[in-house]
């Protein structure tokens, strides 16, 4: 039995839904806990409103298709984002171990909406390419972001970490 194209833009769409969800739980797990890195805690509560903006968007897109996210997913993503924010929790190194992660997650993201795009392209859905693309432009700013604070985070972990103090969060 052949999918259609549309029917794997489709589930594209409804797992680039998921992911976000999974993108929220993430950085709000770790918003909760930063206490002395303030520009990171800032930048991911940002980044927790650029990704519910993205799932409205991905939203708008499933809509106009006449279908809906995939509400089991979104549950599922959510949880393991839960899951894998909690795993660092225990690290002394947790906001290096996180930094290390957000920057690949972004990544993942961004390969999620360049595909989506080429996914659009395919099943005609030229209407679709602006809203992906905003949502792509705004996963490889938050990336370049992470990047350019790495080594910033790295040393305020190090001199607190030296000094005795909280080093982690």
């Amino acid at each position: 039995m052949a999918t259609s194209i549309r029917d794997i833009y489709i589930a594209g769409l409804k797992d680039a839904h998921a992911l976000e969800a999974q993108a929220i739980q993430l950085c709000q797990r770790q918003v909760e806990r930063l206490e002395n890195y303030p520009e990171l805690r800032e930048r991911l509560r940002e980044h927790v409103e650029e990704s519910r903006r993205q799932q409205q968007r991905i939203d708008r897109i499933l809509n106009a298709l006449g279908t809906s996210p995939s509400t089991l997913k979104d549950i599922g993503t959510t949880i393991m984002g839960n899951m894998a924010a909690m795993g660092h929790a225990i690290a002394q190194d947790e906001v290096v171990k996180n930094s290390f992660a957000n920057y690949a997650f972004e990544h993942y993201e961004i390969a999620t909406y360049r595909a989506l795009q080429t996914m659009a392209d395919a099943a005609g859905d030229s209407a679709a390419q602006p809203l992906l693309q905003e949502s792509l432009q705004e996963e490889q700013r938050m990336a370049e972001w992470i990047a350019q604070n790495l080594e910033p985070t790295i040393r305020r972990y190090m001199q607190r970490e030296a000094a005795g103090q909280t080093a982690g969060v």
